[in-house]
């Protein structure tokens, strides 16, 4: 699928579930990501079903809750499936921090940031679970799989950033 962002990768299931979602030139991402949670996998190229190749198109175009209701289905370990979930629950427009969603998610332990962070970074399916919505405390981006220019693009889509300002460039005429 095309998107602004590049050509899209979807694996989905035989009840059309998204399995994951990934762009073009990050494969083996996507093929390491189906094979550590189902072991050997075959893929065959095929055309998005049209409800989800439809409502990635009106993500794209600015409504933003046309995704929500997309059916996913992953298997990762408990806590990875927890912070998937979690992803989901992140509003549109909003940012949360790898700290914020560990002690949302019951952790008292600072340190849990850190497996937060590493089950996020396992998401499988981009965009659909919203792991680009987690940002460091300090407010900067930090990873993202499929790129920070697309973490960045994202989150100013959202409104959840706002887009670089260019800063002038300044100099010196001569004589002054």
């Amino acid at each position: 699928m095309a998107s602004p962002l590049g050509e899209m990768l979807l694996a989905i299931d035989a009840q059309q579930a998204v399995r994951a979602l990934d762009f073009a030139g990050h494969e083996g991402h996507m093929q390491r990501a189906l094979g550590q949670q189902y072991g050997q996998v075959e893929l065959t190229e095929a055309a998005a079903p049209p409800f989800i190749e439809e409502a990635l198109t009106r993500y794209f175009a600015g409504e933003w809750e046309a995704i929500d209701a997309l059916p996913i289905a992953t298997r990762g370990t408990p806590l990875q499936e927890q912070v998937w979930t979690a992803l989901r629950r992140i509003p549109v427009g909003t940012t949360t921090s790898y700290g914020k969603l560990a002690k949302a998610l019951g952790f008292d332990d600072p340190r849990a940031a850190i497996d937060v962070g590493a089950a996020n970074g396992a998401n499988p399916i981009a965009i659909v679970v919203p792991c680009h919505r987690v940002i460091a405390s300090d407010g900067g981006l930090k990873g993202y799989a499929w790129g920070l220019h697309r973490k960045s693009w994202l989150l100013e889509h959202e409104k959840a950033l706002m887009p670089r300002q260019a800063v002038p460039q300044t100099g010196t005429l001569p004589g002054f």
